[in-house]
């Protein structure tokens, strides 16, 4: 019975002073970083660093803020990306705060299950992630049409067409499928350039990025059998 008040004496001075190092560390970055958004501090439980979350990016640094390191932490014997998946919990979206207005709607059997897809229509990854669409059923595809210039320079005109054609749906297909561009100027009323502010504002860098239902994020191609497991396990 005497050991319980000493561990929650140790626990007590553990609490103190990560929050006593995390104020150290805001003190520093914010210093070396004038005007740059420092979101969160956390203790890591691998080799004393911490966890910041500094301007949409994971870096990790000492106690003392003294160095920083950067670049991918990787579980090897779970063979995790540790960066990888807090990122994708720290950068998850409330799903009732995404403009499914905007995107291309797409009901598979009963659409039970729901996912937003950030998609370049000149993506190969996104035309590979396409047809590992076609193999689930259930579900409710909202896709964002997400051009990313700098990669894809015709990806915002063609964008525009698709959205500008009288079944968009049909025109999204067609041109995934054999690059047929629609027969238009694509000078309708469209989305596409609030798209592009908002997935800037979401930090979507790449293409296909998926949203699930309770928010999460995953960046990437997945095949169909992976994306089941997500679609289970992120459901809301």
């Amino acid at each position: 019975m005497k050991l319980a008040p000493l561990a929650l004496a140790a626990t007590l001075m553990f609490a103190a002073t990560a929050q006593a190092n995390e104020s150290v560390i805001r003190k520093a970055l914010t210093q070396q970083f004038p005007g740059a958004t420092l979101s969160s501090v956390q203790k890591t439980p691998y080799s004393g660093l911490f966890e910041v979350y500094l301007d949409g990016q994971l870096i990790y640094v000492d106690a003392q803020a003294q160095y920083v390191f950067t670049g991918d932490v990787i579980d090897l014997k779970n063979r995790t990306n540790l960066t990888q998946a807090r990122l994708n919990q720290l950068q998850a979206v409330k799903w009732d705060t995404l403009p499914l207005g905007n995107a291309l709607k797409t009901v598979k059997g009963n659409g039970a299950r729901k996912l937003v897809v950030f998609s370049d229509v000149d993506c190969p990854y996104c035309r590979k992630f396409e047809a590992e669409l076609t193999k689930v059923d259930n579900i409710t595809i909202y896709t964002f049409l997400y051009p990313i210039e700098g990669l894809h320079p015709k990806a915002v005109q063609a964008s525009k067409q698709i959205w500008c054609a009288p079944d968009r749906n049909k025109a999204w297909d067609e041109y995934i499928s054999r690059g047929t561009v629609p027969s238009n100027d694509g000078k309708c009323s469209n989305p596409v350039d609030a798209t592009i502010a908002l997935g800037n504002k979401l930090k979507v860098s790449g293409t296909p990025t998926l949203f699930f239902a309770n928010g999460q994020r995953v960046p990437g191609m997945v095949p169909a059998a992976q994306l089941e497991r997500l679609l289970t396990t992120n459901a809301k």
